[in-house]
């Protein structure tokens, strides 16, 4: 579980909520219709951009936003060092007892292609085509968030314009423009919220998280041909080492 999300979220809705209760009720902030078209609007907007399949994998990307199990860098290399040093010992078969203790499936596949003898060249071809799939379904769910960071202030600007109708539509009595002046910016407000709060910062996560995924698969993905081929785990490690320098650009800031 990821806490920082959760603490994120709640500590922005905790200030914004603070602020409102500091000039005001909360009471005028609520406004039913304003989510409606809102909250409907942005959703309706990218069942329109997405395919009904691709549409699906928003919920799997939310669930990456608050989940999500990476192995550390570094126990990868310590891993690959120990199966390096075994494979140039007692020879590739002798790494087929370690495959089973390994949970990556990514990682799991590509030593088994090793041991079973399939050259280097098509294991190189079957790990690189993994990682493009991966990356492929990660932003899927890095676009839908983004283009609902985007939709959400165009309907709060819908609403507004929803609501200054109306108040215009009722100018004989101006008793009623202050409140449905009020009620029309509220749509605009929720947008704002629910784009920088939730959806921006949610596909900025999954950005990070598409980072480190694929930081891991090109570690593994040299890891695994410096095996097959025999290289020196002393200058396989120093080659891997590279990934742990990648690990700290990535948690300083997600790639664009």
């Amino acid at each position: 579980m990821d806490i920082t999300s959760i603490i994120g979220i709640v500590s922005g809705l905790a200030a914004i909520i603070g602020t409102i209760m500091l000039g005001s009720g909360l009471g005028l902030f609520i406004n039913i219709p304003s989510v409606v078209i809102v909250f409907g609007g942005t959703i309706a907007a990218a069942m329109v951009g997405y395919p009904l399949p691709e549409f699906k994998k928003m919920f799997n990307a939310l669930k990456r936003v608050f989940s999500f199990k990476i192995d550390d860098p570094q126990l990868l290399i310590d891993k690959l060092i120990e199966i390096s040093n075994k494979a140039r010992k007692g020879g590739l078969l002798s790494i087929e007892g370690d495959i089973s203790d390994i949970e990556d499936p990514y990682f799991a596949s590509a030593l088994q292609m090793t041991v079973d003898g399939v050259k280097t060249g098509d294991i190189a071809q079957v790990m690189q085509k993994k990682m493009s799939m991966v990356q492929q379904e990660n932003k899927v769910g890095i676009d839908i968030f983004s283009s609902l960071g985007a939709y959400a202030p165009a309907f709060g600007m819908t609403g507004t314009l929803i609501g200054l109708i109306q108040m215009l539509a009722s100018l004989d009595d101006p008793s009623t423009i202050g409140p449905k002046m009020a009620v029309a910016m509220i749509t605009t407000f929720y947008g704002a919220i629910m784009a920088n709060l939730l959806f921006l910062p949610m596909a900025d996560k999954l950005k990070l998280r598409n980072q480190q995924e694929i930081t891991n698969m090109n570690l593994l993905f040299e890891g695994v041909l410096s095996v097959r081929e025999g290289e020196h785990p002393r200058l396989m490690e120093e080659k891997l080492k590279v990934y742990l320098m990648n690990k700290k650009k990535t948690a300083e800031k997600p790639e664009e």
